[in-house]
């Protein structure tokens, strides 16, 4: 049976814990039938929510929330003190998309570095972070957001329509990518470059080594996996060192089917064309 995600946190707030007049509240934010959206509680100064429809995570049944929005990641700031412990900062210097790429027809930047940590003002020691939320499949929001708007059962409705994170969109085609380009550079300007996915992410493209590394030398990319608690506070769950080519080679792992399970599925999709003219 496919798993039907719902909302797990709602702009900002533990989607369970919403009264009937505080989702329908959200659901028109959320349909941008009432301004402003509400502020962001994970970012420095609470700016208003920036991402369309607010949904910070979703979740299935009693499992871990995934994260779907990046600045989700920000709560605490647990991500940049977390990384300067295990690098050794004393003091931590941050400094948030830092231009890396330029686009040779423009000179514009092309592409950036979520968040750079830094142990002082010259930045003589440095390490950039790229943080990757989870994309989902299926049908969008947009409906839940209308019955929501609606509904006034003290229990919330169920999801309107099946949808699932997308772990191969998220991993292969968006991170993997990102880290083919920036960390041969950061390794070649002799430093590193630090990537973090929650618990759930993390699994899905299979989860911890064998015998994980905490050894800044044996490899690459430094891995933070954070999670989120029952009580929907982002804490640090585990890390590890790899290999750019380790790293790539988890994101890229994918099982191939059988032969007679591919060619049945071929089968079920063909349709006959017919004859030009």
């Amino acid at each position: 049976m496919t798993t039907r995600y719902a909302i797990a946190e709602w702009f900002g707030r533990p989607f369970e814990h919403l009264s009937v007049t505080e989702r329908q509240d959200l659901a028109r934010r959320a349909l941008q039938q009432l301004e402003p959206a509400p502020p962001c509680p994970f970012q420095r100064d609470n700016p208003v929510c920036s991402k369309r429809g607010g949904v910070c995570s979703i979740r299935a049944d009693d499992k871990t929330p995934v994260i779907t929005c990046p600045r989700r990641f920000n709560e605490g700031d647990v991500l940049p003190s977390w990384l300067a412990r295990i690098v050794g900062f004393r003091d931590v210097y941050l400094a948030s998309e830092v231009p890396f790429m330029r686009s040779p027809s423009t000179g514009r930047a092309a592409g950036r570095v979520d968040l750079v940590i830094a142990c002082d003002e010259a930045a003589s020691s440095w390490f950039g972070l790229e943080i990757q939320a989870v994309y989902f499949s299926g049908t969008g929001m947009q409906a839940d957001f209308e019955m929501l708007r609606d509904n006034a059962d003290e229990q919330p409705p169920d999801p309107t329509a099946l949808r699932r994170p997308d772990w191969r969109s998220s991993s292969a085609k968006r991170l993997m990518p990102q880290l083919q380009v920036k960390g041969p550079t950061l390794r070649r300007w002799g430093t590193k470059l630090a990537v973090a996915v929650d618990r759930p992410f993390f699994d899905a493209v299979g989860g911890p080594s064998d015998a994980p590394s905490n050894d800044l030398n044996d490899g690459d990319i430094v891995w933070l996996v954070p999670r989120i608690t029952d009580n929907y506070r982002l804490v640090e769950d585990h890390w590890e060192v790899l290999s750019l080519e380790e790293a790539s080679n988890k994101l890229l792992a994918a099982e191939t089917v059988k032969r007679a399970e591919f060619e049945q599925s071929l089968r079920d999709k063909l349709n006959q064309q017919r004859p030009p003219g």
